[in-house]
């Protein structure tokens, strides 16, 4: 059974036990009913108290149930039967506390919680809105403009802020269920409902200054909106009226095209860290870890490992180059502390964690190596082969590559068994993306290890196989060349640009790429001339652009002008003529392109190169790659990932559009088997 009762005198203890996170599903539910009918009808009894086994009290409701009809009881139900319960009733938390776990515990008369403890309504991250009364008990007690804060950005508060804020009564130490049974042991006989509670008189300004934040910061997505809506009902409406507005919302939500999609992606980026069944491994313990170069790159994997926990060794060539790249650590850390983003003593921790080192000898300390040079087959063989000369039996091998043959790595080294890639996004210590590349030798326990790593870092992990460009650059250098293009056939930078974020792209991809530098796409273009196909489509625009010194934003120019470190509006004269002529040498007739067409193209791009890759085993699952796109390359998780889109769209209509596509492409254009990425 998923709930339990446990008599502690006249105290019953309600224990949910549903693993691995307690989730609320319908058997919690009736469990919870038949436990507070035996807590009311028992005379015996003088109070209850929820707790959670495991991990966590309730970390959220079973999301599995949301695009079904919903079956009863609902949780709205059991909170109802807990303010009707003539006795109080405790929740005592631990862990996570999260959307109708934490709605669960507001409608109790009172809230414990361990010091570890966070508390937190999600649900706006998933396209819904709290739909059990969370909108309205939370502004009862923070008021209405910071309950806007919490619900509209699903923030986590840890225990002590939440009783900061009277969402918890008090944290206490030691055994949780002991201090849960005697504090409710103490509860008065009357009830303490937050729903008989007024919400705080604030000024209206403040109010609204609130609303209109959340609203921004949601993008005006249509559960944002209806969270606001549903939070500042609980002052103008009784809390019956509100309440049912609530949940009408939530209901009207949950079946959305939009909570649909973010339904996929929570999936899909738990799938994500699964191994094959048929390689089991556990993780090699890793607790010192050596970084090769301490470049931007560099420091920031650095910097991640240091946020860990882990002991790290930075390595550069010489004294200045380690100077300046110690610096630079140091640096983020005073600042950290300057923003009040960090105690002052938690960043002298993680400094006296790094040590920094021109001696490559010191790599025999390392558990795991990771080498974050620059992007150069050649370099990064040297630096493998002086690693493999220097660093213990055993010790993880690690090149953080972004397109290159981790193989052609690995092969320098007399271990390829020891080898894999951990492809960070830039910055390291922000970017939440990972992808752990699998090598044609790389041992079980040394993916294993990759992913331990990520999750130790906080990373989103996912496994690629070893081809260019992995996962991720795979697909985006497919939709970056349809971006091109359109260019050719008649649209202009700011156009496509335009377009792909009025679709939700964080980002256009001549934006993107003036901000990373078009030298570092001219490079691995003229690295790869001579293994090009003449026959193939090739667009010289970016070419001409780095020709003329024009490298993007660092440069002051690129597909735009940054007059005064602000981007123009639109691309200069120097752009459109380097275009025109583009499109004239190859014949094109240039034409208006509307905003649905550059979109259509860019998304059937990535649906076609995600196929491709899926085919070959790049990508383990097709969910892979939706997760790789939100997450590192700002697609917009709304829409779930170019997959997760595919599926949306008409069979007949996709195939017959990609037909047309790869045929427009022309030489060398390969059209990918939808009934791999589809099924």
């Amino acid at each position: 059974m998923q709930v339990r009762t446990e008599r502690d005198g006249d105290v019953l203890v309600i224990v949910i036990d549903n693993p691995p996170v307690n989730a609320g599903s319908l058997e919690v539910r009736r469990g919870l009913l038949q436990a507070l009918e035996e807590l009311e009808h028992d005379s015996g009894l003088q109070a209850g108290v929820l707790l959670g086994a495991g991990s966590s009290f309730i970390a959220g409701s079973d999301l599995r149930e949301f695009g079904q009809p919903l079956q009863a009881p609902q949780l709205p139900t059991v909170i109802a039967m807990v303010e009707a319960c003539t006795k109080p009733v405790l929740a005592a938390l631990h862990g996570a506390a999260l959307g109708g776990g934490f709605e669960l515990a507001l409608a109790c008369d009172a809230r414990i919680a361990s010091a570890e403890t966070v508390v937190g309504l999600p649900e706006v991250t998933l396209g819904i809105i709290p739909g059990a009364g969370g909108t309205q008990r939370v502004p009862r007690r923070t008021g209405v403009a910071r309950a806007l804060q919490l619900v509209c950005s699903g923030e986590r508060l840890p225990a002590s802020q939440a009783v900061a804020l009277r969402l918890i009564d008090a944290v206490v130490p030691g055994d949780l269920r002991a201090a849960a049974v005697a504090y409710a042991r103490a509860l008065p006989g009357t009830k303490q409902r937050i729903r008989d509670e007024t919400v705080p008189v604030e000024d209206p300004a403040v109010v609204e200054q609130a609303a209109q934040a959340a609203l921004r910061a949601g993008k005006g997505r249509p559960a944002v909106v209806a969270a606001i809506a549903a939070v500042r009902s609980a002052a103008t409406l009784s809390f019956d009226e509100a309440l049912a507005g609530e949940r009408a919302a939530f209901q009207r939500l949950r079946v959305s095209p939009e909570a649909f999609a973010l339904r996929h992606q929570f999936f899909a980026e738990r799938d994500a860290w699964k191994l094959p069944a048929s390689q089991p491994a556990c993780a090699r313990a890793v607790q010192v870890v050596a970084v090769i170069g301490g470049g931007t790159m560099g420091t920031g994997i650095a910097i991640s490992a240091l946020d860990a926990g882990l002991d790290v060794l930075l390595v550069e060539k010489d004294a200045p180059a380690l100077d300046t790249a110690g610096e630079r650590i140091r640096t983020h850390y005073s600042s950290r502390v300057a923003e009040g983003k960090m105690a002052a003593a938690q960043a002298q921790v993680r400094v006296v964690r790094l040590a920094l080192t021109t001696n490559w000898r010191e790599l025999a300390r390392a558990d795991l190596v990771i080498e974050a040079v620059f992007e150069d087959l050649a370099i990064k063989q040297g630096v493998f082969a002086a690693i493999d000369s220097h660093a213990r039996p055993g010790a993880v091998l690690a090149t953080n590559t972004s397109y290159l043959d981790v193989d052609a790595i690995a092969n320098v080294t007399a271990r390829p068994q020891d080898v894999l890639g951990l492809h960070f996004f830039s910055p390291a210590n922000v970017m939440r993306l990972l992808e752990v590349v699998r090598g044609g030798q790389t041992a079980p326990d040394v993916l294993a290890t990759g992913l331990a790593l990520a999750k130790r870092l906080r990373k989103q992990a996912v496994v690629a196989g070893n081809a260019f460009g992995f996962i991720g650059n795979r697909i985006y250098n497919a939709y970056r060349k349809q971006c091109e293009f359109l260019l050719e056939d008649g649209a202009w930078p700011e156009e496509v640009d335009a377009a792909l974020q009025a679709f939700g792209m964080a980002m256009g991809p001549f934006a993107v790429a003036d901000l990373s530098g078009l030298d570092i796409a001219w490079r691995m273009r003229k690295a790869q001339a001579a293994t090009r196909d003449p026959r193939e489509r090739y667009v010289p625009i970016l070419d001409g652009l780095c020709e003329q010194g024009r490298f993007g934003r660092k440069a002051g120019a690129g597909y735009y002008t940054y007059p005064d470190g602000k981007r123009a509006a639109a691309s200069d004269a120097t752009v459109r003529e380097l275009i025109t002529q583009a499109s004239a040498a190859r014949g094109i007739a240039r034409r208006a392109i509307g905003a649905p067409e550059i979109q259509r193209r860019a998304l059937l791009a990535m649906v076609n190169e995600a196929a491709l890759l899926l085919a070959e085993g790049v990508a383990s699952r097709a969910s892979d790659i939706d997760v790789v796109l939100v997450q590192g390359y700002g697609f917009p998780r709304w829409e779930g990932g170019p997959v997760f889109w595919a599926r949306q769209q008409d069979r007949a209509t996709l195939e017959s559009d990609l037909q047309a596509l790869v045929q427009a492409a022309g030489y060398g254009g390969v059209l990918g088997d939808l009934s791999v990425l589809l099924s």
